[in-house]
């Protein structure tokens, strides 16, 4: 099972806030709710009623003093914020945001969203613990969102970048074939075709054979499918030459 991203709430105020992020984080899959100085302590009954059946995320919720605390075994931790920091950080929207924890998820990689208060965000040096800036292109005449929209936003980004992987028991793709292999098939593709006479005027040549490599490297067959096309190939050069045959005999005939 590959490690799913975690939300990390740093002081929430609100347990009608922290009630609605549990039950988006239900809705995308995610379930690792982190609790940072929660304003009103925990647990809050309020936040169970506010998540509509969504207590797992609740349940399992982990309560830090410190941030650094909740955040020390990930491996990559993107920080969301819509104001500009004094921090050198890349600032990705949400969708490429999603497309990096899958990368790391892929890795095995602890992954977490970092997610501001209601009322202050996050401070600079809350973002500097972070590898990266998440902002989502909301309008510029009211850029504030609600703490559950903020996390709606990213898990279902996350959601679809995870939808859009292969299914857990789909065998990865066999590796391209070598370069030994493609100039192989390459030669023999372009010697059977002079053969044929295919290559005309003969001044053509070298453009036609260009355009026919560019085409077959741009396919990436694998090994098998390299020896099945050099297959196919032979197999139409020797009916090729059982028609030649036939009509050399016909004519012998005549």
């Amino acid at each position: 099972m590959r490690p799913l991203p975690v939300v990390i709430l740093k002081e929430p105020q609100l347990a009608e806030n922290i009630g609605a992020v549990a039950r988006v984080m239900a809705n995308f899959g995610l379930a690792d709710l982190r609790l940072v100085s929660p304003r009103d302590g925990w647990p809050q009954p309020r936040a169970w009623a506010s998540a509509s059946g969504a207590d797992w995320p609740l349940d399992g919720a982990k309560v830090f003093a410190r941030l650094e605390d909740a955040v020390a075994g990930l491996r990559l931790l993107l920080a969301t914020t819509a104001r500009p920091r004094e921090t050198e950080l890349p600032v990705f929207s949400p969708r490429e945001a999603a497309a990096h924890l899958r990368e790391g998820a892929e890795q095995g990689w602890p992954t977490g969203l970092l997610f501001g208060g209601e009322r202050a965000g996050l401070e600079t040096n809350d973002v500097a613990l972070s590898q990266g800036i998440v902002t989502a292109p909301v309008d510029e005449r009211f850029r504030s969102l609600n703490l559950a929209q903020a996390v709606a936003i990213c898990a279902y980004e996350w959601r679809v970048a995870e939808s859009a992987a292969p299914p857990a028991n789909f065998l990865p793709s066999a590796p391209p074939a070598d370069q030994a292999a493609m100039i192989g098939l390459y030669e023999h593709l372009e010697g059977e075709l002079d053969a044929a006479g295919f290559f005309h005027p003969p001044e053509k040549r070298p453009s036609m054979v260009r355009n026919l490599r560019v085409a077959l490297s741009r396919a990436r067959m694998t090994d098998q499918e390299v020896r099945t096309f050099r297959g196919v190939i032979t197999a139409l050069s020797k009916g090729r030459g059982r028609v030649l045959a036939k009509l050399a005999a016909k004519r012998g005939d005549g």
